[in-house]
């Protein structure tokens, strides 16, 4: 996996990176904030762009950049929400963690460079089983997508049906975030 990464260089990168950028979740910031104070948990961490083959990983984006807003996947498992991620995190902190920052030339950037782990630079050979399997994911969170769209719509009628003002907000807000998703990847 290449040199390790100092737990004093992986709190400097992550608060200089916060301090500089806004992510598109922003309940991103507390789950930083939350490894942050856990020097254990830090060691587990790792800056990565290759997330294939690892059993827990995250892509965290910022509002500057075009990739998928949260992802965290554990096993062959995929969620959108950060507060899944953090609960996993916090019930299990022996776990490694693989997370891929997106952000405005993140590989100039060598704040990022200098916890990086791993060859960026390197490209990889990318085979056809990768190409099948890129493939087969996208598929996949497509179809997770539009399934949750329809459980949210449903929910929403029921909310407006309820009159729950609150839950209404709460729900159009997420669909709305799905639905900007969509458009995003299929343009």
């Amino acid at each position: 996996m290449g040199e390790a990464v100092t737990v004093s260089a992986k709190k400097e990168f992550i608060r200089w990176f916060l301090s500089k950028f806004q992510l598109k979740k922003k309940e991103g910031s507390w789950l930083f904030n939350y490894m942050l104070s856990d020097e254990r948990l830090l060691e587990r961490v790792h800056f990565t762009d290759d997330l294939r083959n690892r059993d827990k990983t995250m892509i965290i984006s910022t509002v500057c950049s075009q990739a998928t807003p949260f992802q965290f996947q554990k096993s062959t498992k995929i969620y959108y929400d950060v507060e899944r991620a953090f609960h996993d995190i916090r019930l299990n902190p022996e776990e490694d963690v693989f997370i891929s920052l997106y952000f405005k030339d993140r590989l100039l950037c060598p704040q990022y460079l200098a916890v990086l782990e791993g060859r960026p630079m390197e490209s990889p050979r990318i085979t056809q089983d990768d190409v099948m399997s890129l493939m087969a994911e996208i598929v996949m969170d497509k179809a997770i997508r539009k399934q949750r769209l329809k459980v949210l719509y449903d929910e929403i009628d029921r909310s407006l049906a309820e009159g729950n003002q609150s839950r209404f907000l709460e729900l159009t807000g997420e669909w709305n975030e799905l639905r900007k998703m969509d458009f995003e990847l299929e343009s």
